[in-house]
């Protein structure tokens, strides 16, 4: 070709893009699919939350969703962020949605922008601003003329700022998808014929907005035309849209489930996702987004629940940290291309369902132009079995789909994993300045403690006992009540010797109490009578804590009184605000009481729960902006406070070396928060630990799926580990602030960096072909075997070792492989010089390959590398 025909072809595709730029895609649909300039489309999308990360991680995140085969990035908009005091707008850092938007778009990729604006998404007060509540006469989600006024003026708000950026599919930007209202259709008969008005009216003014790109509902059956009702849920196979108009389309695949302080750590075995996914396209979806894909860090006082972790990490195939989860992401990755394969016949008709057997289920997208996909499935939880299709004989494993992209040879089953395993781990780190050889901090600290009870200006006085969100909205985890109450010499509380309880009842989330100034204690691990209860309970000591399933709180403490005037402060605190439930906004918090004062030995009772109490938000080292570092209130001395409660801590340390992920390790600390250059990286509690039973460090994939089905971490902390964003460090004279609520031992704390171990795959010769290899091998006429494929998983990292290699009948697991009783006696060496010195290898999985150690059985390979 001559260089001026290359000249002329270049300036059409320069054209062609810029037209479509310019003028925009027409975005659509009819009842297969989402139809995108005239083309119906099979999208694979997945969930980033742009401030569950840093703007420095998204392109990365963003690339490695592409390079998984997503074709769509969905994110929800968060309004208390974006508007923290009413008319003021926040769109900066990791609050910049435009910027996400625009990456990606500039990575090739689709958007889907969830505006809600109720997110849900274990979000502090399900993303709803604490200034809405104070609205006079409103009434969240329903038909209440305050709330619509503000939802509408915040959606028009995104929505303008997108069209102003020329970020819609139609101006030729990304977004072809936005969402109103969130899963509405849960609660929305708690709401009775006012909910249902205010779905109407919700979906009504969204499409006034004219965005000229479709809008969903997500769990709302009876959302009105023109919006796209979808599902949510672990399996979406048997949704059916509401109208014979819209396409099948699934919004939340939830890939784990959330953390909540003193829980186990939840996750989802990858065969069974992928299983889910492949029986949605089988039965007619054409849309298909992960939630999460990243889910990433609640990084402040962002996290809901109550009792929601710090880690969102969610078990997504791009973990917390920014690293691939394998075998997850590469065996989704090898779904999404199996699934592509047959896109042109999915798109072109609906499926053709039958039932060849019992548990067993095969769908067939045919045209009369000769294209033809298949999908065969395996619903039982036990047994293999045997297809017979199309003249053929398939064997499907328990709780698997096959897919076939030409209704005759099976490029990949769901239970079959052909991706490697990698094995992260967190190194301990040292540092030359603030941290010692083993990794802990040196005692070059600061720290400033924390006033007991009233310490400000600002503090008022009330009878009776205050709601604590009403109090503070949200301004501080933290609300004083305080009381100053007279004991007289002959009053029943000091007559012979009698001992007192304190009684406190409160909505939650914890609760300390401090007598004359000091934390209430036991006097002793004994048993006490309490005559007015006529029981017997144990005295543990002055503070009480919630959980995830009931937040209440209620202790008894037992305290001394002296003669005179005593002092009761009480700190109340919250751990997130609830995020979901009809009325969740009137889910209060705090100390309600009753607040009274119990004679162990003789029973008398005084409730000092109407008494005159005084109140303060917040903390004294709030006040002064101690998160930052600076303020002349920090002392220093020979001597570091240790197991002290209610203390700052200040340090500065060097950043550990490298570029790959930093975390922070809180063993040895309490319960508090932690601050990095100001910034903070979220609520610690690693004395929060999960129950002794009730997890599996192997959960059997087969069978439905539910949040607490595959549980691991039993017996500790739920979470001791913290992501600390590399942007947020400089290479050295990082500051370092922790407010310790209950007492730790800061010397105690340590870096790790997020790096992987092990790599390893486990394939057998009854696995398929590997996907990518299905049109090379067409367009040849060969029938290739399985093949194991190694990768590292940093770009300037090779395979340095092989730690183990099996072909025959090994067993065990990545980091545990175990030779069986038939095995190669080539296989390391072979495999050695195949991958050793590079950043990646494939080897194929055969008797051709490695000799056949033992005719007549079913051999597999095994091999564990280590790169370097």
């Amino acid at each position: 070709m001559r260089w001026t025909e290359q000249l002329l072809i270049l300036s059409f595709l320069v054209v062609g893009v810029l037209r479509t730029a310019t003028l925009g895609a027409n975005v659509t649909h009819d009842h297969r699919a989402l139809v995108i300039d005239g083309r119906r489309r099979v999208l694979i999308s997945g969930s980033i939350h742009y401030p569950r990360s840093t703007p420095d991680m998204w392109a990365d995140l963003i690339q490695k969703s592409k390079d998984g085969g997503l074709d769509v990035i969905e994110t929800y908009v968060f309004w208390d962020l974006h508007e923290p005091v009413r008319n003021q707008y926040d769109f900066e850092g990791r609050n910049d949605l435009v910027k996400f938007i625009k990456l990606v778009g500039e990575a090739g990729l689709y958007a889907h922008i969830r505006i809600g604006p109720y997110v849900c998404a274990e979000w502090n007060y399900g993303g709803f601003p604490l200034w809405l509540h104070f609205i006079p006469g409103i009434k969240f989600r329903t038909d209440n003329e305050p709330f619509k006024a503000e939802m509408q003026r915040f959606t028009a708000k995104i929505v303008d700022l997108m069209k102003q950026e020329k970020l819609y599919a139609s101006q030729g930007g990304p977004i072809i998808l936005s969402q109103i209202e969130n899963e509405y259709g849960n609660i929305d008969s708690a709401f009775g014929s006012a909910g249902k008005r205010y779905m109407n009216w919700a979906a009504s003014m969204a499409a006034s907005l004219d965005t000229g790109v479709p809008w969903v509902m997500c769990n709302q059956a009876d959302a009105p035309d023109p919006m796209i009702n979808t599902c949510n849920g672990f399996y979406c196979d048997q949704f059916t849209p509401a109208s014979a108009n819209r396409p099948k389309m699934w919004t939340e695949n939830w890939t784990g489930w959330f953390l909540v302080f003193g829980g186990a750590v939840p996750y989802r075995p990858v065969e069974d996702i992928a299983f889910a996914v492949a029986r949605f396209f089988q039965r007619g979806g054409t849309f298909q987004n992960y939630y999460m894909y990243h889910g990433g860090t609640n990084f402040g006082r962002t996290t809901g629940g109550p009792f929601i972790a710090t880690s969102y990490d969610y078990d997504a195939p791009i973990d917390e940290y920014g690293f691939l989860r394998q075998p997850k992401w590469g065996h989704l990755k090898d779904l999404h291309k199996a699934i592509k394969l047959c896109e042109q016949a999915m798109v072109a008709t609906d499926p053709t369902i039958s039932s060849p057997g019992s548990n067993l289920e095969a769908s067939v997208y045919k045209t009369g132009s000769g294209l033809c996909a298949a999908f065969l499935a395996n619903i039982d939880t036990q047994s293999d079995a045997t297809v017979n299709f199309n003249g053929n004989s398939y064997k499907l494993p328990p709780w698997s789909v096959s897919i076939l992209p030409d209704c005759k040879n099976v490029v990949l089953n769901t239970a079959k994993i052909n991706s490697a395993t990698s094995i992260p781990k967190f190194v301990r780190q040292s540092s030359s300045n603030a941290v010692d050889a083993s990794g802990g901090f040196l005692a070059s600290w600061s720290w400033f403690n924390e006033p007991v009870g009233i310490s400000s200006s600002n503090a008022f006085t009330k009878p009776g006992l205050l709601e604590q969100i009403n109090t503070t909205a949200d301004k501080s985890d933290y609300l004083w009540y305080s009381l100053s109450t007279n004991v007289q010499v002959d009053e029943p509380f000091l007559k012979d010797g009698s001992q007192t309880v304190l009684h406190v009842e409160s909505l939650g989330h914890a609760l300390h109490a401090y007598i004359n100034g000091k934390l209430a204690v036991p006097w002793s691990f004994k048993e006490i009578e309490l005559k007015e209860r006529e029981t017997v309970i144990w005295f543990i000591v002055g503070s009480g804590k919630g959980n995830s399933n009931d937040a209440k709180v209620s202790i008894d403490i037992p305290i001394t009184l002296i003669p005179g005037k005593n002092k009761i402060d009480l700190l109340s605190l919250t751990v997130g605000l609830q995020n979901y439930g009809a009325f969740y906004d009137e889910k209060g918090a705090g100390i309600t009481g009753p607040v009274k004062l119990v004679g162990v030995k003789n029973g008398s009772t005084v409730d000092l729960s109407s008494q005159q109490w005084t109140y303060q938000t917040g903390l004294k080292g709030e006040q002064l902006g101690l998160s930052n570092g600076g303020s002349s209130a920090w002392v220093s001395g020979p001597t570091l406070p240790k197991q002290q409660p209610l203390i700052w801590y200040k340090t500065t340390f060097d950043a550990p070396s490298g570029t790959i992920p930093v975390a922070l390790d809180f063993t040895g600390m309490g319960k508090g928060e932690a601050f990095v250059n100001g910034q903070s990286i979220g609520r610690y509690w690693p004395t929060y630990i999960a129950p002794s039973s009730g997890c599996t460090d192997s959960c059997n994939y087969k069978g439905s799926y539910s949040s607490n089905k595959c549980l691991k971490n039993c017996g500790k902390p739920s979470q001791h580990l913290y992501h600390v964003p590399r942007s947020w460090l400089q290479p050295s004279g990082n500051t370092l602030v922790l407010f310790e609520e209950t007492g730790g031992d800061p010397t105690q704390l340590s870096f790790a960096t997020r790096e992987i171990g092990s790599l390893c795959s486990h394939i057998s010769e009854s696995h398929p072909q590997h996907v990518e290899m299905w049109r090379s091998s067409r367009k040849r006429g060969s029938r290739p075997g399985p093949v194991l494929s190694l990768e590292c998983p940093l770009t300037d990292q090779v395979i340095s070792s092989i730690e183990f290699a099996s072909f025959g009948t090994p067993s065990g697991s990545c980091g545990s492989f175990s030779h069986g009783s038939c095995s190669s006696t080539q296989a390391l060496s072979i495999v050695q010089k195949a991958c050793v010195g590079s950043k990646s290898c494939r080897v194929d999985v055969s008797i051709d390959t490695f000799g056949d150690p033992c005719n007549g059985v079913t051999k597999s390979l095994a091999v564990e590398a280590a790169c370097t």
